[in-house]
């Protein structure tokens, strides 16, 4: 085998919906003052009977249904998240358990909202290394969890959910080469810490950083896959924010491609946005199989990673 490919994907989403109009219940903002501002209508917001693991495990098992495979056929399951409560066991253990997966290896990748495009390229080195046959890739986060509720610069932005990939040995490469790096330096603009944990960042930095410096970035992972952002069918962004999607996108220049904007549902579901979002475009057939695909995930530390995929 000469690479991976994305056999089938999932996700998975609580069953509570918090609007805007919600949200102006807690604290002093309005619909319009988010949509204007974020572009967010609703988002998903899990129990405290549902953790990580959980919405973990249900978009895993859906891409499991979906690729038609059994629990056995995997050998390592990795996790996206940096909202996982414990130290140990890691949420991957916890997703397997669930899943009734035995004998896996797993791991937890905590590289918050660029979590599971650092994943995927796990996943695909492992697979070209032979260390791994078929893998399954998760971003689950519950940042309902982290955050401060009172505050209505960060409150309005989340949700909760998961998204899944399974990846496996291709004849041919349908997982692009990936870009990743860093800006260490800006790392303390998005922030989850304290006792208990919070979430914070420097909005606007984030913003700038976002739309000046990423879209090169964005073009040169097209560019390892051999292709034209002009070729591409579909751009999955991660879903932080609509004012900086649709100006991202548009300085890729991606001009044919549907670019997902599932944040005006689900609001920023960090590393799972990008899955969540990928899996609905699947679903509703937005995209059709063999499909080159954009994936870039960008935020905390400040990490980026992209690759292009085909459509599974």
């Amino acid at each position: 085998m000469n690479g991976s490919r994305i056999a089938a994907v999932g996700h998975y989403q609580p069953a509570k919906v918090l609007t805007n109009e919600d949200l102006a219940s807690l604290v002093d903002t309005s619909d319009e003052w988010i949509r204007s501002r974020v572009g967010i209508r609703t988002r998903h917001i899990a129990g405290p009977d549902e953790p990580v693991d959980e919405l973990a495990a249900h978009a895993a098992a859906k891409a499991l249904a979906a690729a038609g495979l059994t629990p056995a056929d995997i050998d390592l399951v990795l996790v996206a998240t940096s909202t996982a409560v414990d130290r140990s066991p890691n949420m991957a253990a916890r997703a397997a358990a669930r899943l009734g997966i035995p004998q896996a290896a797993t791991m937890d990748l905590n590289v918050v909202c660029a979590g599971f495009t650092h994943a995927l390229a796990t996943a695909d080195h492992a697979v070209r290394a032979g260390g791994a046959s078929r893998v399954l890739v998760i971003g689950a986060d519950k940042m309902s969890e982290v955050t401060d509720w009172s505050d209505r610069t960060t409150c309005v932005l989340v949700g909760d959910g998961a998204g899944a990939a399974v990846v496996e040995a291709a004849d041919e490469p349908a997982i692009g080469p990936v870009l990743w790096g860093s800006v260490p330096e800006m790392g303390n603009a998005v922030r989850i810490e304290g006792t208990p944990p919070r979430f914070a960042q420097e909005g606007q930095s984030v913003y700038r950083w976002a739309t000046t410096q990423l879209p090169p970035i964005a073009r040169k992972a097209c560019e390892r896959a051999g292709l034209e952002p002009a070729d591409l069918a579909g751009v999955v962004l991660h879903q932080a924010n609509l004012r900086i999607i649709e100006p991202l996108a548009q300085k890729i220049g991606a001009v044919n491609a549907v670019v997902a904007r599932d944040v005006t549902e689900s609001g920023n579901t960090s590393a799972a946005s990008i899955p969540l979002a990928f899996s609905k475009l699947v679903e509703q057939g937005a995209l059709t199989t063999g499909d080159p695909v954009l994936l870039f995930g960008f935020g905390g530390n400040l990490s980026y990673a992209g690759q292009v995929v085909r459509c599974p």
